[in-house]
């Protein structure tokens, strides 16, 4: 039987996942398509951009992880339409066949129509993201220390985070960490009480996905921390160095860090009526796109209703992705065996977020935890998330610095610019 041509767009979670799981049938020819030539791990993003982390021990190059792999291929560039009726995408590559063909591209940052935001915030969805606000932020504290302007010193030393899920949580809480260990060893030129870092969101809690003991716990040690935390308080506008609030508060500043909501990536050559709330493609319990038989999505771009236990569909999660990619991969498997297909049933395995150095909550089914636990807990399972050995041991020899010296000596400041 001649091999079938699977097409997965997006090497995130669930597209190496289930490149990864097919790879071992030889009925399929996999091609992974992605605008970048490496897989990354977004929940450490943030350890990227405050420096204690490299942004190698998060990424690993996909022709690397594909070595070994006779029947999986990697092209490079990103998708630009697909066309269902002759069965080929078009890339910035060129034109690809496909039988199956798999949309993973996740999300990108949602900006809710405010140009300027857009234009002036520094998001957290990319690697790119994480090493320009690494460098956005070093270079102000560097601009701090020369400046002899109290205004211009306190924009500069002034982080507003827009949006207290867990990666503003996180951010937020890093920060602050480092302002309170680091940054005074640093930068002993500057007074740490010039450091300001407010945390805004829309909602009236913080971590809004966790229990209500999860919210309350971190809302504290965010407090603890010194972080201006504004709930139930929303960005209108960033010019000129000023955040503007809808209630028409505003905050100097020269820092807007952007994690306030997420929308899919566009996907032209889909009807829209293969699209739900937020752009998310619809889909089945299998994660066939509707009106479609060889078309799938998986993860963040997608919304799934079938699933009882999530009827208004599943969260943004990365379990959720990774699970999906597996089950269609088992599912694929089944189609060319003319077997009946598994439906997809999300197994929660809870949620947790970090708050800073020894800091966490976790909310594991039946169980809570805060704490060195929760650090724990949440340093474990992110650690073995991380797609190769060579990733989990450096990134884990980061982490010991961390932990026994509070600091870390990746605060620098790389410009991708060559030198004129």
């Amino acid at each position: 039987m001649e091999s079938k041509k699977v097409v997965i767009i997006g090497g995130g979670f669930a597209g190496i996942n289930l490149a990864q799981k097919l790879s071992g049938d030889k009925r399929f020819q996999i091609t992974l398509v992605d605008k970048n030539n490496y897989n990354f791990f977004p929940p450490l993003l943030y350890q990227v951009a405050t420096g204690f982390l490299e942004a190698s021990n998060i990424s690993y190059p996909f022709r690397k992880f594909f070595q070994d792999k006779d029947n999986l291929h990697f092209s490079f560039g990103a998708f630009k339409e697909v066309f269902p009726s002759q069965r080929q995408i078009a890339t910035e590559s060129g034109v690809i066949d496909y039988d199956y063909l798999v949309f993973a591209t996740g999300t990108e940052s949602n900006f809710f129509g405010m140009e300027n935001v857009k234009k002036n915030a520094v998001p957290m969805k990319t690697v790119k993201d994480a090493l320009a606000l690494r460098n956005h932020i070093l270079n102000n504290k560097e601009k701090a220390t020369k400046t002899t302007d109290a205004k211009e010193r306190k924009k500069l030393l002034s982080i507003v985070v827009a949006g207290a899920g867990p990666t503003g949580v996180e951010v937020s809480g890093m920060l602050a960490e480092m302002h309170r260990t680091i940054f005074k060893k640093d930068y002993p030129e500057l007074d740490r009480e010039e450091v300001q870092i407010y945390l805004v969101d829309a909602l009236p809690v913080v971590l809004k996905p966790m229990s209500e003991k999860s919210q309350q716990e971190t809302l504290e040690e965010l407090k603890r921390l010194g972080i201006h935390v504004l709930l139930e308080h929303t960005v209108k506008d960033y010019q000129n160095d000023v955040v503007t609030l809808a209630n028409g508060r505003t905050i100097d500043t020269k820092t807007l860090i952007w994690t306030s909501g997420v929308t899919a990536t566009q996907l032209p050559g889909l009807p829209e009526s293969a699209l739900g709330k937020g752009k998310r493609v619809l889909v089945d319990g299998f994660n066939k796109v509707i009106g479609f038989d060889n078309i799938f999505a998986l993860g963040d771009i997608c919304l799934m209703n079938a699933d009882e236990k999530f009827p208004d569909g599943h969260p943004q999660l990365a379990q959720v992705a990774i699970q999906q990619g597996k089950n269609l991969a088992r599912n694929m498997g089944l189609m060319l065996d003319t077997k009946p297909l598994e439906a997809f049933h999300y197994k929660d395995k809870g949620t947790m977020a970090i708050i800073g150095i020894n800091k966490a909550v976790a909310d594991l089914p039946g169980l809570h935890f805060k704490g060195f636990i929760a650090y724990f807990l949440w340093l474990v399972v992110h650690l073995f998330s991380l797609i190769r050995y060579r990733n989990q041991v450096k990134t884990f020899y980061n982490w010991m610095v961390l932990f026994f010296t509070r600091d870390q000596s990746l605060r620098f400041i790389m410009d991708a610019k060559p030198d004129k």
